[in-house]
Order: C-alpha cells, then sequence, then structure tokens
C-alpha cells in the first residue's frame, strides 16, 4: 500500500470521527501520517493494529512535540512487518489539560515510552499506572523539554544568541556563535598549531609558543640562491672523488717506499 492509501483506510476504519490524513517526508521516506483527536487515540491505534489491510503489528516509538500557545503534539510511529509500511499517528493536546489515554494495553512496549514522554513533557497517560522517574533524578523539578524550561546553563552564563523565555537580558551582540558544548579558544585542551602560523598558538589552549626574532634563522631573500663552493682549476665536472691512501700506507701515517720487484725479504731481515 502506498502512504496515501494508508491514511485513507485509518480513516474510513475511523469513521464518523474526522481524522485528517496526510503525508509526511518525500520519495522513499513518505509516511503517511493521520490527525485524530484525543478522544481517538486508543481507537486509531487499535485499529492500525487489528485492520487485515493495515497490520501495523509493531510499535516502533511515541514522544510529543511541544507546539507552545498551541499545545503539545503526541506522536506515535507504527509498522507493518508483514506489508512493509508505517502510519505516523499524531493526536493535539491542550496545554492546560495535556493528558491523553495510554496505549499499553494495545502497545505494552509503549509503556517506557510514555514515562519519558510524561517525565521531559509533564504529558499524563490514562491507564498507565507507572508514571514514575525514569531517567531524571526524583528530586528534579520540572519538564525539560517543555519550551518554556529554562536551562541552568544559560543562566549562569549568557548566552550569546536568540534569548530564550526568562533569560537574562546580558550578552547578545554580534560574536560569533558556536554549537552548544564547543568551547572557546583558551577554555581548555590544547590544539595544534595550523600551518602558515609561524609556530603562533591561540594563547593558553596551545599549539608551538613562536620562537623569539633572534632565534630564528635568516631566510634569503626572494629569487636569492647561497655562493656555491670554488672548485680547483682543470677539476673534472662531478663530484670531487674522495682522498685515496697511496699503496702501503696506513691512514694518516707517511708514505712508505714499496720493495723492489723481484725482492724478497727474509724473516730474519735479510734479502734473497
Amino acid at each position: 500500500m502506498t502512504p496515501e492509501e494508508v491514511g485513507a483506510r485509518l480513516v474510513a476504519l475511523l469513521a464518523p470521527v474526522e481524522a485528517t490524513p496526510s503525508v509526511s517526508g518525500g520519495q522513499r521516506y513518505a509516511r503517511a501520517t493521520v490527525d485524530v483527536p484525543p478522544a481517538s487515540w486508543r481507537d486509531a491505534l487499535r485499529a492500525a493494529r487489528d485492520d487485515a489491510e493495515l497490520t501495523c503489528d509493531f510499535f516502533d516509538w511515541l514522544s510529543a512535540v511541544d507546539e507552545l500557545a498551541e499545545g503539545f503534539d503526541v506522536v506515535a510511529h507504527l509498522w507493518s512487518t508483514r506489508l512493509r509500511h508505517g502510519v505516523l499517528l499524531r493526536t493535539r493536546l491542550p496545554r492546560d489539560a495535556a493528558t491523553v489515554a495510554s496505549v499499553v494495553d494495545v502497545y505494552p512496549g509503549a509503556a517506557w515510552h510514555e514515562r519519558e514522554t510524561y517525565e521531559m513533557f509533564g504529558i499524563g497517560f490514562e491507564g498507565h499506572g507507572e508514571l514514575r522517574p525514569l531517567l531524571l533524578p526524583p528530586e528534579f523539578e520540572g519538564h525539560p523539554l517543555r519550551k518554556e524550561f529554562v536551562l541552568a546553563s544559560r543562566v549562569a552564563k549568557p548566552w550569546p544568541g536568540a534569548k530564550e523565555p526568562g533569560e537574562s537580558e546580558a550578552g547578545g551582540g554580534r560574536r560569533p556563535i558556536r554549537p552548544p558544548g564547543v568551547p572557546a579558544p583558551g577554555e581548555w585542551g590544547t590544539t595544534p598549531t595550523p600551518a602558515g602560523a609561524g609556530g603562533a598558538g591561540e594563547g593558553p589552549r596551545g599549539g608551538t609558543p613562536a620562537r623569539p626574532a633572534g632565534e630564528r634563522p635568516a631566510r634569503p631573500a626572494p629569487g636569492a640562491r647561497p655562493a656555491r663552493t670554488p672548485r680547483p682549476a682543470g677539476a673534472a665536472d662531478g663530484p670531487a672523488p674522495p682522498d685515496q691512501p697511496a699503496p702501503g700506507a696506513s691512514p694518516g701515517g707517511p708514505v712508505a717506499d714499496p720493495p723492489a720487484r723481484g725482492d724478497r725479504t727474509d724473516d730474519d731481515g735479510g734479502t734473497a
């Protein structure tokens, strides 16, 4: 089934409930998306699981999106392991009454996801029974994935970009903005000196410190070549051959006369 056919089939199963089908993504990543009212949330997931043409037997994930004044979108993705298609179900909850029915009885695997969504967004799931802390310590206050939640790091250190709700008015300007978690130069660690920097580092962060000017070797002027060593007159082209010691002489000692041809020295010093 195509994503359009999957969405149309689920809308027909939920009739007369007003459900809105659409397609998210594109090409091979296209996915049928169906928006349903909160009262039909559990019925929509059950219909996607039990219908013979959909058979979405695999629960993939569940989470939420903070839409500020418009409320919260609770989103669940289901998949059919036999027919190889999926559907994205979505419902919108008002901000002052962010509660929807739990689907643990339809998909037991949703228990972990509902606990996380409750902890991070403050959305209640009626019928779950165990909405206790999952990732945060019990003493933690607030829901960190809500957009009005102010991170402690933003209070301790002004953020040099767009302000978040409740953030200090300090900071701002047109300074370069680094991704969150990336330290500024000079804060920690060492980095190699970039090529062409002449050995100059980046302050305390590292790099090889530049040598004093007096210790640097003099550089020749552009186009200048070093003088060549003069060669003795009459020398042949090519490298000069190394000095060869004379026959019968030890290296570094005087040259001895070779014995006459035909003469032989006896052991007692006489000649034969």
